[in-house]
């Protein structure tokens, strides 16, 4: 295997572990707080830290990988994650944990800005699709097994945060083999202040690619914040619930790769267009078939085979947009509208479920995708983004 492709494989497995913890962290933490006692509203507020964490970071992480290369970055990043998960079975506190979660959600933030900027840069245009599918793949695997730590808390509690930090430990000594590198010079200087400038121009020429990073954030965390909720108002029971999640999870896994492949080959922005329209239609239909466990299990595997490709095709389109010297910014910006999306998701979803009836729930995010639809329809690329920012170098 030769270097570039041992550079791959790491990087992929990286997130892929980082993808297993976070799958644990969320029902693992929810499952110990119930039994605890502790308020199902102040369990969602504690799963919220993560996510704080990655906009609290995202402003301040261009200008150290601009300074200290990618492996650093990931190095410190797989760092903060492994010494968090160690430091749960110290303390079982609400609020120590919910820093913890934070902390995790920089140091995460800091692995992925860090690995899915190096992919960008060094895939070529015609292979990007692929390899970024790929990276959402890894991190899909990840996810989806690492709820099944959850097992473990039956024997001890620290038993799946011991676990997870070994694997994580394990993960992160590959990144050792790795040679350092950097992300490509920019005009502008390595601090907040250039990060600033240079947010507005990956906005001003690629404000469009955000949109489905937004999208699958607010689609994945309604699902599995308010779907549950909607689905028991609504007369589904829970081993019901517990088959239609999980088909989402496998749809969005088993097409990310050849919905990644098509993209290299027919276009970044028709497959987009291909997969919102089909997701209002998937959604629409659940609406539809609400009283139905079978036709929506359907709905939600044909829906994830769709829509669960949009975080890492949204990212390939953005790296299509963007010169090499924008892509860490475009990249953070990538993550902040993620996790916007994943903030504003289940509060607009509970609203929705609160004061509408039917398949409102199931409405809003076919709603939510057709809007995205429209916009990628209306864009039209800046073709001399390219020449202006070269011209000023």
């Amino acid at each position: 295997m030769n270097q570039s492709s041992l550079r791959f494989w790491i990087l992929v497995t990286i997130v892929g572990i980082s993808g297993f913890s976070q799958g644990m962290l969320l029902p693992l933490i929810a499952i110990i707080f119930e039994n605890d006692g502790v308020s199902s509203s102040m369990n969602g507020l504690h799963a919220t830290g993560l996510y704080i964490g990655i906009l609290l970071a995202s402003p301040l992480m261009e200008a150290p990988l601009r300074k200290m290369g990618y492996k650093p970055l990931i190095l410190i990043g797989g760092a903060m994650v492994i010494s968090a998960l160690l430091l749960f079975p110290v303390w079982k506190s609400f609020w120590f944990w919910f820093f913890l979660r934070l902390l995790i959600g920089i140091g995460d933030h800091m692995l992925h800005f860090a690995t899915q900027t190096w992919i960008t840069a060094f895939s070529p245009a015609h292979k990007r699709g692929r390899n970024i599918s790929l990276y959402g793949l890894f991190f899909g695997l990840g996810f989806a097994i690492g709820p099944l730590m959850t097992r473990f808390v039956e024997w001890n509690e620290a038993v799946p945060f011991i676990v997870s930090s070994l694997i994580s430990l394990l993960a992160w000594g590959t990144v050792f083999l790795l040679k350092n590198e950097f992300p490509e010079r920019d005009i502008e200087t390595s601090s907040f202040l250039g990060t600033l400038v240079r947010f507005k121009k990956v906005c001003q020429y690629a404000w469009v690619a955000f949109l489905p990073p937004f999208g699958y954030g607010f689609l994945e965390a309604s699902l599995n914040g308010n779907f549950p909720v909607y689905a028991l108002r609504s007369g589904i029971n829970v081993e019901s619930v517990s088959i239609l999640l999980p088909a989402f999870a496998f749809g969005s896994i088993i097409f990310q790769l050849p919905l990644g492949h098509m993209s290299d080959k027919f276009g970044r922005k028709n497959i987009l267009l291909f997969v919102m329209l089909s997701g209002f239609v998937c959604f629409t239909g659940a609406g539809l078939l609400q009283d139905s466990v079978l036709g929506l299990f359907i709905c939600f595997l044909l829906a994830g085979m769709m829509v669960g490709s949009t975080f890492s095709l949204g990212i390939s389109y953005m790296a299509d947009l963007l010169p090499k010297n924008l892509l860490p910014a475009g990249n953070l910006m990538c993550g902040i509208f993620f996790s916007f999306g994943s903030i504003s998701g289940p509060f607009v979803g509970g609203i929705v479920i609160q004061y509408f009836s039917g398949g409102s729930f199931f409405y809003m995010i076919s709603c939510m995708l057709l809007l995205i639809f429209f916009a990628l329809t209306v864009f039209r690329q800046k073709t001399t983004v390219h020449e202006n920012i070269s011209a000023t170098k």
